[in-house]
């Protein structure tokens, strides 16, 4: 009880009042604060809401430890009353519109709630006791190819961390042991991967077969080890440059379809008690169009094959895109299989010749002239080695890659003919894929007789990508304008409609790209049944070097092969034989 003094005056003598003011005062008091403490827990203020208990040291720890391992989920706490108990009711906002609900008992008193561990929850009776959620995934949810088999999969790594203080004695033994599945890795590496680190740092992560033969490495000063999942491709030799849309794809999956937990840990993190948890939704498997023995039998191509090399498969019926591949050479320059833009060279020439042909100023069996040199105005155009053929019909002409045929007949074209062509194709189309950034090349309108004549034989300013040449072949053999896919079910949107190509000009560049293959300048895989196709060397720069190119369509597959600077189309079309030979009975 408190007494307090009142000076009244009454007709100008002064009384003196005694009032006593009863513990009712104390106890509101006691309740504002419990308020305020439910003010400051629903705001995730920590420092506050200690400061208004008895010990607001071990309050403020606690409290910010379960604000810390309860992640964003967002707590409302609400001041009431159980009886003659003082309460506070939490109510956690979960993610994915789960949520936790419970009440505990508090006591106050001289104006402060009275600190106890079981304000965070009723069950956290030990000190350091604290909430700690964590999301349930369906980590093991693999991402599949079209005919189900595994492309990625949930797998534990060892990550092999080296402490830069130790360095100098341990990274010779520890190259020396990993060498045994990378040679790539050195000690001078190793070094100068931690050298001006002030904690032990992650050197290399290992595959569990990788770290099956390397061994125990914690015998060597200043290496450790820890166990991780990630998700990784189901075997090395499936990578690809797609491989980061499908992990993010498969994010996304496991992410919306996620459960969750909260528990009461002890300040070691050891599990206490399960307040609630919600289990994660069944989920289907991601699936893509890719198919692991194509994308298996591109990598192994590519592989043999020293400078930047890139191949690119589609299937024709679906638009799926069924490989990505590209080399080690290529890798240093970004996922160019899908995005680097090269002069096309002769491969273009089924544009010239479609573009020729639906203008009506050609026919598939017209003889025309082949001579081994031709100057259209200021252009001269040599054929390859300067060959020369005489009068043969187009089919020939185009089998053979007979520049100055082409040339001739880019002379009679509109300056908008082969850009108009080359997107009925697919060439010069944006697509939207989900999961990848692609660009298939560029067609410029030509702006002069030179250009139209150089743009004819996939020079001047004409421009493709791997993918974008293999989507050429693709609507080809479709017959229509592909919509490429890497999801199953999802054709990519683009910036322009698909267009019907004349089923008559699509068999005449058919029987085109078989003679190349049977008698033409790829007759080095005409022991591939069925094989059509189109080499092409494409010269860049100032004209001394060239790249090597080969595009094709067998049964329901259509690719595009380049070799960066591989000087002529003959690199090119053997990692293409390589490929479609290691493909076997995966082509479809």
């Amino acid at each position: 009880m408190r007494a307090i003094l009142i000076r009244l005056t009454r007709g100008g003598a002064a009384v003196v009042v005694t009032a006593a003011l009863a513990g009712s005062v104390v106890a509101c008091s006691d309740d504002d604060v419990v308020t305020k403490f439910a003010t400051a827990l629903s705001g995730r203020d920590a420092s506050h809401a200690a400061n208004l208990t008895s010990d607001p040291e071990s309050a403020a720890k606690a409290l910010q430890a379960t604000f810390d391992g309860m992640g964003t989920a967002t707590p409302t706490v609400t001041a009431g009353k159980d009886g003659e108990d003082r309460t506070l009711t939490w109510s956690w906002a979960l993610p994915r519109k789960h949520g936790v609900r419970f009440t505990t008992k508090v006591a106050a008193g001289g104006g402060k709630v009275t600190w106890e561990p079981t304000v965070v929850h009723p069950d956290a009776t030990v000190d350091g006791a604290r909430l700690l959620y964590a999301d349930e995934k369906p980590y093991t949810t693999p991402v599949v190819d079209r005919k189900n088999a595994p492309l990625m999969t949930w797998q534990t790594v060892t990550v092999v961390n080296l402490d830069p203080a130790k360095a100098a004695s341990a990274a010779d033994p520890l190259a020396t042991r990993l060498a045994a599945v990378d040679p790539s890795v050195t000690a001078a590496g190793l070094r100068k991967t931690v050298e001006g680190k002030d904690s032990p740092t992650a050197v290399i992560s290992l595959r569990a077969a990788d770290a099956k033969k390397v061994g125990p490495l914690t015998g060597i000063g200043g290496v450790t080890v820890r166990e991780e999942g990630r998700l990784l491709t189901a075997a090395p030799v499936l990578r690809s440059p797609v491989v980061s849309g499908l992990e993010e794809r498969w994010r996304r999956t496991v992410d919306d379809a996620a459960g969750s937990s909260v528990t009461i840990v002890d300040g070691a993190g050891k599990p206490l008690r399960l307040v609630d948890s919600f289990p994660a939704a069944q989920v289907e498997p991601v699936r893509t169009t890719l198919d692991a023995g194509l994308q298996r039998a591109a990598n192994l191509a590519v592989a043999g094959e020293k400078r930047a090399t890139m191949l690119v498969a589609i299937r024709p019926s679906t638009g799926g895109i069924l490989a990505v591949a590209q080399n080690a050479a290529a890798d240093g320059q970004g996922p160019v299989a899908l995005t680097g833009l090269y002069p096309p060279g002769s491969t273009f020439k089924t544009i010239t010749t479609a573009a020729a042909l639906d203008a009506k100023i050609t026919t598939p069996d017209a003889e025309l002239a082949c001579p081994g040199r031709a100057t259209f105005g200021d252009r001269t155009i040599p054929n390859e080695n300067e060959f020369a053929l005489g009068t043969v019909p187009l089919h020939t002409a185009f089998a053979k890659s007979c520049n100055t045929t082409m040339a001739g007949l880019g002379t009679k074209l509109g300056d908008t003919a082969l850009t108009d062509t080359a997107k009925r194709f697919g060439l010069g189309v944006d697509y939207t894929i989900p999961g990848i950034t692609t660009v298939t090349g560029s067609v410029p309108a030509a702006r002069t007789p030179a250009e139209r004549v150089e743009e004819s034989i996939g020079q001047g300013r004409v421009t493709a990508s791997p993918f974008g040449m293999a989507v050429v072949e693709a609507s080809l053999a479709a017959r229509n304008t592909v919509r490429p896919a890497l999801f199953d079910g999802e054709p990519a949107p683009a910036n322009a409609q698909p267009q019907p190509i004349d089923p008559g000009i699509a068999n005449a560049l058919r029987t085109a790209m078989r003679e190349t293959v049977t008698s033409g300048t790829a007759t080095a895989l005409r022991d591939i049944g069925g094989l059509g196709g189109k080499t092409g060397t494409a010269e860049f720069g100032d004209n001394t070097h060239a790249h090597g190119w080969f595009a094709g369509i067998v049964g329901d597959l259509a690719f595009a092969t380049l070799v960066v600077s591989g000087e002529s189309s003959a690199p090119a079309v053997a990692v293409s034989g390589a490929f479609l030979r290691g493909a076997g009975g995966d082509l479809p």
